[in-house]
């Protein structure tokens, strides 16, 4: 793609209230743009990064043998009458329709998903069932901040499991924790496993929370992996670990990128929701709530990779694998030799696989490259008279602060076969 051509630039201003640095670096990178306070537009270049973070959790949600579904946003009061909730749900944005009657918009969905699997399950036979779903979210925060971690309206994955006992329930609970480490290691993010409330629906649950020193929540945790939530934590910072007795907690700053917890039987029991059992003796349904943020996942991943120039994408989450960038020449000749090379590279780089942003502007080397690392692609390339003159291109990896020349005739087989992720030692083009 040409930068010239996409819309959505890179700019020097910021909302006013952008006090995160999610919210600063993505609007300054043309990533998003904000409606109003916790409810923006995901332009090109964020869309392509919100894309593969949903497509990395779809993936390891279908590993885990879950099915994905897609429930209306737009619900009617009955539902939440019978659970008792209409009144209990403090961040519910409620509305009234056609007719005087009263809708609600999607906080979260057990009050759809349990009659909606009611309806298909009968037998014990047909369990366990896990279902899930990518869709928005709305959620009336008193105080929306902090960009992406915290919004009106925001990216969720919610998935719900379905058992005839709590050790079958456990399980998978177990599985889940697995398949959401991989999700984070895949995204880039350092996930940790902490304890915390389980609220009104049990008395433990499990948050997935990032330490970064912008973050929102306190955990208490051990190198043994112990770990808790301030909500809960009985210990603190400089206190002996209670689990391996060893080690000391340390007190960090986190980010909640996940959390899983038992619904036990509270809302199957709200819908009558059993099923028959293998002497026809009606059995039980256990439920399970296992939530991810897509968006929030996207927001949480500036927060961690960045530095004073811009943000740094990891590979998988990357809008772009290669920023392409073009320095034009005064001579005609050299000018047009550098625009075929470059169109050349992007046609066979695209050809193999990889995503190309051409930065084809009219514009200083300066402006080109504090772009490109706002930006944040992983990989920079650059084509110039003095790459040319030696049948090159100037490569630099994001993260380093050194590039190097590579030989045109080797750029497809160095980026696919080394990759830019392969942190060998390399010499620095003098």
């Amino acid at each position: 793609m040409k930068y010239s051509t996409l819309f959505g630039k890179t700019t020097k201003s910021a909302p006013h209230d952008a006090q995160s640095t999610n919210a600063r670096l993505l609007t300054q990178a043309g990533f998003i743009n904000q409606l109003m306070a916790g409810v923006y537009t995901y332009l090109p270049l964020g869309l392509r990064v919100l894309k593969k973070i949903q497509d990395i959790v779809r993936g390891e949600m279908n590993a885990l043998g879950a099915q994905e579904i897609y429930m209306p946003a737009l619900h009617p009061k009955d539902i939440y009458d019978t659970t008792g909730r209409w009144d209990k749900i403090d961040v519910l944005f409620k509305l009234e329709g056609h007719g005087e009657k009263e809708y609600a918009l999607g906080s979260t969905h057990e009050e759809v998903v349990t009659p909606l699997v009611q309806q298909y399950i009968r037998s014990y036979k047909d369990l366990p069932m896990a279902v899930y779903q990518i869709q928005d979210k709305f959620r009336n925060e008193p105080r929306a901040k902090s960009g992406l971690l915290r919004g009106r309206e925001f990216s969720m994955k919610d998935l719900y499991s379905f058992h005839t006992s709590e050790e079958d329930f456990l399980q998978f609970y177990e599985r889940a924790k697995q398949a959401y480490l991989n999700v984070f290691r895949r995204c880039g993010l350092d996930a940790m496993i902490v304890e915390a409330g389980g609220g009104v629906f049990s008395k433990f649950s499990h948050e997935f929370q990032v330490a970064t020193e912008n973050g929102e929540d306190l955990v208490y945790r051990c190198a043994c992996g112990f770990a808790q939530n301030r909500e809960i934590a009985e210990v603190k910072a400089g206190d002996p670990c209670p689990s391996c007795q060893k080690g000391i907690i340390e007190e960090i700053k986190t980010i909640e990128v996940g959390n899983i917890f038992p619904l036990k039987t509270r809302f199957t029991d709200a819908f009558g929701f059993k099923v028959a059992g293998p002497n026809n003796e009606m059995m039980e349904v256990v439920m399970g709530c296992y939530g991810i943020g897509p968006s929030r996942v996207m927001g949480s991943i500036v927060e961690v990779h960045h530095d004073e120039r811009g943000m740094i994408w990891p590979k998988q989450t990357a809008p772009f694998a290669v920023q392409l960038i073009s320095l034009s020449s005064k001579d005609a000749t050299l000018r047009e030799n550098i625009e075929e090379t470059c169109a050349s590279l992007e046609k066979d780089l695209e050809a193999s696989g990889v995503e190309v942003l051409w930065d084809d502007r009219d514009a200083g080397a300066g402006e080109k490259f504090a772009d490109a690392d706002l930006i944040g692609i992983p990989l920079r390339i650059v084509v110039s008279e003095k790459t040319l003159a030696e049948e090159s291109v100037e490569w630099k990896e994001r993260s380093e602060t050194q590039s190097r020349f590579v030989k045109l005739a080797d750029i497809i087989e160095e980026i696919n076969e080394v990759t830019f992720l392969d942190r060998k030692t390399k010499t620095a083009h003098a």
